[in-house]
């Protein structure tokens, strides 16, 4: 069992992900991995295929890239508000800058 997530959290982030996949053709998962791996935080994403077709399927999220407006969509609908001391930290940001 992994943590509780919100219901009404849960569903915005599902709708997103179904929305950005309306608007290119390309499945749920491949969504989740392209916005992964298009955020500049994340070096790498480690995927666990149970068989060659769905390793083959996963590598669909690469080769193409979101929208601007589709990784803002995405980012709205996931945003938390952070645990302290980094919400705090935002009201600082000419001494912590945003990750580039």
């Amino acid at each position: 069992m992994g943590p509780q997530v919100d219901d009404d959290y849960l569903y915005r982030v599902v709708d997103a992900l179904d929305e950005v996949a309306e608007e290119t053709g390309k499945s749920v998962p491949q969504i989740a991995l392209k916005w992964l791996l298009q955020r500049p935080t994340v070096a790498t994403v480690v995927i666990g295929a149970r068989n060659e077709e769905q390793l083959r399927h996963n590598l669909g999220a690469v080769g193409w890239e979101l929208s601007p407006e589709q990784v803002t969509k995405l980012d709205q609908a996931s945003a938390v508000t952070p645990v302290y001391p980094y919400w705090h930290q935002r009201g600082f940001a000419d001494r912590n800058p945003p990750p580039v």
